[in-house]
């Protein structure tokens, strides 16, 4: 069975790594592409080295241009190399830009997709991902949602044929990476952080790095907190800082900034920090995994799970230091995201769909 993946983004790349790890070791046979969409070093090239994800055999280099221009481009050169390639499966996953041009080039070359992490909803249709990944799951023949949430929303929308709860691939990739990442404890030391003793922030969506009052309003919000806060600055959100005028704040003695880290710092830094600050949807899960307080800076999560039992917090900027003074910590921590052998059941599933 011949497998062409498509990716493009951080978190992709770590999700992909486990998958691509459990393909290696059956019958598949994977061809990856790279769109590009996240082509710094920091944010693309160390993912391949550390989670030793194979080097993608393309590499597309697609990257800061406008969604539409984007994911044209993406297209127009997927679709070359799909036919060269002549692939069985489409894998994607999650919600970008990549994920999409991806679907759409393969449905329209009728190759059967199979969506990763299909299911996820926030609602909210002014945010790009959410019109990237309900237009993924109406064309995926394969759904593979991480959890029953996200099987039911699919449910909603009259998707039930193809539709497989495994797990989640990032529980997959915690569980396996955990014990590498205690070889990063010296970022702990690098910036004189004591375990506990720490916030972490990630601020990446343009809903808060593109309004000058909102992102203003956070910077100030992290300077008030009872611990430092560890911000690794994202390349866009620091654009935007400095075109703001707000970069005094990168220089607050409360906010200790820092340049993108690899998954395994992030993974020590999550896994020390006392909680998590964030409007990113797989640091929400990471945090969970970790049983950290996590507050989202966001209207809506596609991870409603984590809400539900009382880790994960919706909040505003100027809310924050209320919220994470009051916060109780849960008495329990249901599994939400399976055991971490998400990999291998997607693989058991498509060995099963090659023996129809």
């Amino acid at each position: 069975m011949k497998i062409t993946t498509i990716l493009g983004a951080r978190p992709q790349f770590v999700k992909a790594s486990v998958v691509s790890n459990a393909f290696k070791h059956s019958s598949i046979e994977e061809t990856i592409i790279h769109t590009g969409q996240h082509f710094d070093a920091q944010m693309s090239d160390v993912f391949f080295k550390d989670l030793n994800l194979p080097q993608p055999n393309h590499h597309l280099n697609i990257h800061s241009l406008n969604h539409g221009a984007m994911t044209g481009r993406m297209m127009e050169q997927i679709e070359t190399l799909l036919q060269q390639n002549k692939p069985d499966w489409v894998c994607v996953y999650g919600d970008t830009n990549s994920t999409l041009a991806g679907a759409l080039v393969a449905s329209k070359l009728n190759i059967p997709i199979m969506h990763i992490e299909a299911g996820l909803r926030s609602y909210n249709r002014e945010m790009p991902e959410e019109i990237n990944r309900v237009v993924t799951d109406h064309l995926a023949k394969l759904l593979l949602a991480p959890t029953q949430i996200a099987v039911e929303c699919l449910e909603k929308e009259g998707i039930y044929r193809g539709v497989h709860c495994v797990g989640d691939v990032m529980m997959d990739a915690v569980l396996t990476f955990h014990h590498r990442a205690k070889e990063t404890s010296y970022i702990l030391d690098k910036y004189n952080l004591n375990p506990d003793s720490f916030y972490l922030a990630t601020i990446h969506r343009p809903s808060n790095t593109d309004n000058n009052e909102r992102l203003s309003a956070i910077l100030e919000n992290l300077t008030k907190l009872d611990f430092p806060v560890v911000f690794p600055v994202h390349p866009r959100a620091l654009n935007q800082i400095k075109q703001q005028g707000l970069d005094n704040y990168l220089n607050h003695k409360q906010i200790i900034t820092i340049p993108p880290v690899s998954y395994l710092e992030m993974l020590m830094l999550e896994s020390n920090c006392s909680g998590v600050i964030t409007d990113s949807g797989g640091v929400q899960k990471e945090a969970y995994i970790f049983q950290r307080p996590c507050f989202t800076l966001r209207n809506e999560t596609e991870w409603k799970e984590t809400v539900y039992a009382g880790w994960n917090h919706l909040v505003q900027p100027e809310n924050l230091r209320d919220t994470i003074t009051n916060f109780t910590y849960p008495l329990e921590s249901p599994s939400f995201y399976g055991n971490g052998d998400a990999a291998q059941k997607i693989v058991e599933i498509l060995i099963g769909k090659e023996n129809d």
